[in-house]
């Protein structure tokens, strides 16, 4: 099963890491058992396994309604999960992702009529693995088949358990959330110190009822953080949701280098200061649920919302930002196109375009004309290469350069079809930015 196979890899990225020999039942019993589970809050739930209590409530507990369980009690627990394991029970009550007894029933996952060769160690391992899932906005979660990035999130455990000891007012049960925010910071090496980790981290936030508990982070904010620091790494990872209903998306492929690339492209012509704040619009183009239907997770994915209206629907015209956040938008806009372009050479003519057609729309006065203003938002309104031509046949009697313009209807004739409409819809963007700024 799936969670075995990452909980082995994180194993063997542990001992190959630290020089030591621990086998599956001596991790999970000396190093995982004691650090999630032997405290009185748990790092994760156990679910319908001899760890968790079902009469006991963390809430009360912690508002002192309740007694907490004794470590005697606890070591009982685990001596009964043991015994299940030990006598070769391996569906969900001892086992993390593997399917319930009734595999009809909607929380049995990863259901097969094939007989697998599981072992008392991979039941152990399920542990391991399942708490290493990064979940995400909108209920799902990631596993990497990545090891670097699993000893990233295993670095991060021990913290976990320290904030949980150190605030009785912390959610227990939160491993997924904590690994996703974890990442996000620790990936980052311009706001992580080694010698103090927590510095600038803080993960937390307060419910109405006083109590405080870990909320997810996007999708894109994890990958961003990931591609940073393994620059051209590709990962395979499943995504997954469990809960009343378990939901597999699949294997996907995770192109870091495609996924940093449009940040490196806005740094070029935005500045770094500008890239921290446009982070938040990459990949809110379509969700993450459909990014992992086309079958990999790269640059297409990244895509920023409001974007995807502008290339297909030439009539969709953007008009000049009304503010600086509107602004900002466009830019990523314009960086996500090139990026799809892959022609760097591309940015400096669209803008060439875009300055051509302004200077066509307005007369010898320098102010607007009517009619050559109508063919230039024709020519902008192009979705093909046939209208693009035409309409730029129509255009040339008011250009005074009127041989630059035929050398770009060249270059866009000679574009594969795909890329035509990127481009012309970064022209329409460097339009709309140059009209603003001729406005001034």
């Amino acid at each position: 099963m799936i969670t075995a196979t990452i909980g082995r890899m994180l194993l063997d990225a542990y001992n190959e890491r630290e020089g030591t020999q621990y086998s599956a039942r001596t991790f999970f019993t000396e190093k995982f058992c004691p650090l999630f589970f032997d405290h009185h809050k748990y790092m994760m739930t156990a679910g319908n396994s001899p760890l968790e209590n079902p009469k006991l409530s963390w809430g009360d507990m912690m508002m002192g309604k309740k007694p907490w369980e004794t470590q005697e009690q606890r070591a009982e627990r685990f001596a009964k999960l043991m015994a299940k394991i030990d006598a070769g029970v391996n569906d969900a009550s001892v086992a993390r992702g593997f399917p319930i007894t009734d595999v009809e029933g909607t929380t049995s996952g990863q259901v097969t009529d094939m007989t697998m060769p599981l072992t008392q160690n991979d039941v152990m391992l399920s542990w391991i693995g399942d708490a290493l899932g990064i979940g995400v906005q909108g209920g799902f979660s990631l596993l990497f088949f990545f090891k670097p990035v699993l000893l990233d999130i295993f670095d991060g455990w021990k913290l976990y358990r320290e904030s949980l000891e150190g605030n009785h007012l912390l959610k227990g049960n939160q491993i997924n959330a904590w690994n996703a925010k974890w990442l996000a910071h620790f990936e980052n090496s311009k706001e992580f110190v080694s010698s103090d980790p927590m510095a600038g981290f803080d993960p937390f936030t307060v419910k109405e009822d006083g109590m405080m508990s870990i909320n997810s982070v996007s999708w894109t904010e994890i990958l961003i953080s990931i591609a940073r620091k393994y620059k051209n790494a590709q990962m395979m990872g499943y995504a997954y949701s469990i809960g009343q209903m378990n939901t597999t998306l699949g294997f996907l492929p995770f192109s870091l280098a495609q996924i940093r690339r449009p940040l490196q492209l806005y740094v070029r012509y935005f500045g770094i200061d500008q890239s921290k704040k446009a982070e938040s619009l990459w990949g809110t183009g379509m969700g993450f649920r459909r990014a992992c239907q086309y079958g990999a997770i790269g640059l297409f994915a990244m895509m920023p919302k409001g974007l995807e209206k502008y290339i297909r629907q030439g009539e969709n015209m953007p008009k000049p930002a009304k503010n600086k956040e509107q602004q900002r938008n466009y830019n990523v806009y314009q960086i996500w196109l090139l990026a799809m372009l892959n022609n760097d050479e591309l940015w400096d003519k669209s803008q060439e375009l875009a300055q051509l057609l302004l200077k066509a729309s307005v007369d010898k006065n320098k102010k607007i004309s009517t009619k050559s203003g109508n063919l230039v938002n024709e020519m902008l309104a192009a979705a093909n290469k046939k209208q693009f031509v035409c309409a730029a046949t129509n255009v040339t009697p008011y250009l005074e350069d009127a041989a630059t313009l035929v050398d770009m209807v060249k270059e866009v004739h000679q574009m594969p079809n795909d890329n035509v409409p990127y481009f012309l819809a970064l022209v329409r963007f460097q339009y709309a930015t140059m009209e603003k700024q001729n406005n001034k």
